[in-house]
């Protein structure tokens, strides 16, 4: 991260997540989380950069059937997953 960098926390963080807050301090960052009406925000910004051809596949590292939103839930919470998504038509 550079100086005077922004990073925005979208998500669940696994349990055992650490940050070095010598970097935060030393390094002048700003970590803003995200949640509730601001998700709002970030869908529009986010929707104008895929249409715009961002590709977002890199962050999708697990699908599942809707049905099986359980064992999906559990490997988020592991911390060993990036975007999982949920597969509503399967």
């Amino acid at each position: 991260m550079v100086n005077g960098g922004r990073i925005a926390m979208l998500g669940i963080m696994p349990g055992n997540a650490a940050i070095d807050w010598n970097l935060v301090v030393f390094h002048g960052l700003t970590i803003k989380g995200i949640y509730g009406r601001e998700m709002f925000e970030t869908w529009y910004k986010m929707t104008a950069l895929i249409q715009s051809g961002l590709d977002i596949s890199p962050v999708i590292t697990h699908r599942f059937p809707y049905t099986d939103f359980a064992e999906g839930i559990e490997l988020m919470k592991s911390g060993q997953s990036g975007k999982i998504v949920l597969d509503w038509a399967a």
